[in-house]
């Protein structure tokens, strides 16, 4: 009975695994079809004859790869630059005492329900006034910290023992020393975990960079392939090829990162 039990459960993650990787593969091979016969029917899973004259159209005359220079430079600022101010709020508000530490905690928390949609006109006009409209600093700004990195990191760090932090403050080691020396490698995990979550989220983001940013030259990646879709309407193998070179960054840090992130997620990244 166990080994039947066994035997289902692993069919139907197995049928799961094939049913989520589908699309993903016949992207794939559709960025290899001939113009026109992804639109075919019946639909084919494979091509009849790979071509790869659709990657070259995106890196010659659709000038693809300063929209990924563009992508890489702002996901890797805003990664790095987040990871530093979340970190360092979330290790004050689980180990440092201060004046309306608890209430602005909590309402730091009642913010997560707020969309993010709600804030942008806002943000938009706040950023028009500094001058940061169509500049990278305007894409930059919304993400160098964020509500929930700053939770998780605390949750985080609210399981390094006090007494380590204060025999390093016996010592005689200031508050960013014992940061830098203590907090940052013991939270080495969950700082992985919150890099791949931030970078993934900008590296995929649409709906900001097109509101801040209008210089064609300046698009990222999601960005350029929606105007793509403008420009080459039937051209659906077109699509697929910059769909293809837009996630394979992605996939790449997670294959990389995934036994540090799955440590991050496994570790009590939510404990109290």
């Amino acid at each position: 009975m166990r080994t039947l039990r066994a035997t289902l459960l692993h069919g139907l993650l197995a049928t799961g695994a094939v049913l989520t990787l589908l699309p993903l593969l016949w992207m794939v091979a559709a960025s290899f079809m001939p113009t026109g016969e992804a639109t075919t029917f019946p639909p084919r899973l494979l091509p009849t004859q790979m071509t790869g004259e659709h990657y070259a159209v995106l890196f010659t005359r659709l000038n693809l790869a300063r929209y990924a220079i563009n992508s890489t430079l702002i996901a890797t600022s805003v990664t790095l630059i987040s990871l530093l101010f979340n970190s360092m709020a979330g290790y004050a508000f689980a180990k440092l005492r201060f004046r309306g530490r608890e209430p602005l905690f909590r309402v730091l928390l009642g913010a997560l329900v707020i969309p993010a949609q709600v804030s942008m006109l806002p943000l938009f006009l706040l950023l028009k006034e500094l001058g940061l409209i169509n500049t990278y600093w305007g894409v930059l700004i919304p993400g160098m910290a964020s509500i929930f990195g700053i939770f998780l990191m605390r949750q985080y760090a609210l399981s390094i023992p006090d007494a380590l932090l204060d025999a390093a403050r016996v010592d005689g080691a200031g508050e960013f020393r014992i940061f830098w020396a203590l907090v940052v490698p013991a939270c080495r995990p969950i700082l992985v975990t919150l890099a791949m979550f931030t970078f993934m989220g900008t590296w995929n983001d649409f709906l900001w960079p097109l509101i801040v940013l209008t210089d064609d030259r300046m698009y990222t990646l999601p960005v350029a392939i929606a105007n793509l879709l403008g420009e080459h309407v039937q051209d659906t193998e077109q699509m697929m090829a910059g769909a293809v070179l837009t996630v394979l960054p992605v996939i790449a840090l997670f294959v990389i990162l995934q036994r540090y992130y799955l440590r991050g997620i496994m570790a009590g990244a939510l404990k109290e």
